[in-house]
């Protein structure tokens, strides 16, 4: 084979090696285009209840693809150690939002805004037995007993009122408390996220008067005005207004004094000599 056979066959060699590689760059170039890019973001190896604190094992990773939830932990030594502050499920992104800050531990107490306080309360076994109020549900508290200072000449019985309204639920659960006879016994409580003076009034009322909590939608945030209600108007006919309560019995009114009574002068003349004679009006004259 002659030189110029030699160098035609070297030109097409090379010729076409660039135009593969040029179709190579410009396919690769499409199909990175066609795909997202993914991310390795931290997950939930189990489900996680409210209050757990992470271990590695609890840990996986998983590939998120596009952007990435806002505040997603994509390094899990950031998420060891840390508390869970809302119940987390198998395969589930673990998020800043649903982690105690780091070094503030586990339990009920990681949950707790700054400024807030947490309440515990007892229930009845329907509200607690029957899932009536579960983490996260908000909830009206309604007290029931004799108001102090009643008159009892007019004690209109047992009265009810609401006293907090939407109120967080922070956990629901079982307690064992101990009976009179010093039994262990099973108590349903439930703790409540309200302020230092929420806490105060309820704390009292659960001393002296019986707790009710109401259910309500966590979207209606509107504080309504209800005037209480007696045990004397669940009887009385509701078309005709309750007399108002007086705080403090009235005294009865004084009789008023019996105005002075009228003089009348009466001048008599007998002759060239006059007098003046007196008479009270309404009286006869002996």
């Amino acid at each position: 084979m002659n030189k110029r056979a030699q160098l035609i066959l070297l030109t097409a060699f090379v010729v076409a090696l660039a135009a593969s590689y040029a179709v190579y760059r410009i396919v690769g170039n499409r199909l990175e285009m066609t795909q997202e890019k993914t991310t390795q973001v931290v997950v939930a190896a189990t489900d996680l209840k409210l209050g757990s604190v992470l271990r590695n094992s609890d840990l996986g990773t998983a590939e998120i693809s596009g952007s990435l939830p806002k505040g997603a932990i994509t390094n899990r030594q950031e998420a060891v150690g840390r508390g869970v502050i809302s119940d987390l499920y198998e395969g589930e992104p673990i998020l800043e939002s649903r982690l105690a800050a780091p070094g503030a531990g586990g339990g009920l107490a990681a949950t707790i805004p700054p400024g807030m306080r947490a309440c515990a309360i007892k229930v009845d076994d329907v509200v607690g037995v029957a899932g009536f109020v579960t983490p996260g549900m908000h909830v009206d508290v309604l007290i029931s007993g004799n108001p102090p200072g009643a008159n009892a000449g007019a004690d209109a019985g047992p009265e009810v009122k609401t006293l907090l309204q939407d109120i967080e639920v922070l956990s629901a659960g079982t307690d064992i408390q101990k009976d009179t006879d010093g039994k262990a016994m099973p108590v349903q409580v439930v703790n409540l996220l309200v302020t230092p003076a929420q806490a105060e009034d309820l704390s009292l009322a659960s001393k002296q008067t019986s707790i009710q909590l109401v259910l309500r939608n966590p979207l209606d945030t509107v504080i309504a005005q209800p005037p209480g209600t007696a045990m004397a108007a669940l009887f009385g006919d509701k078309s005709v207004p309750a007399p108002p309560k007086l705080s403090k019995p009235v005294a009865a009114p004084h009789p008023a004094a019996a105005p002075a009574p009228k003089t009348v002068v009466v001048q008599v003349y007998n002759g060239s000599k006059r007098s003046d004679e007196k008479f009270v009006d309404g009286e006869e004259k002996p």
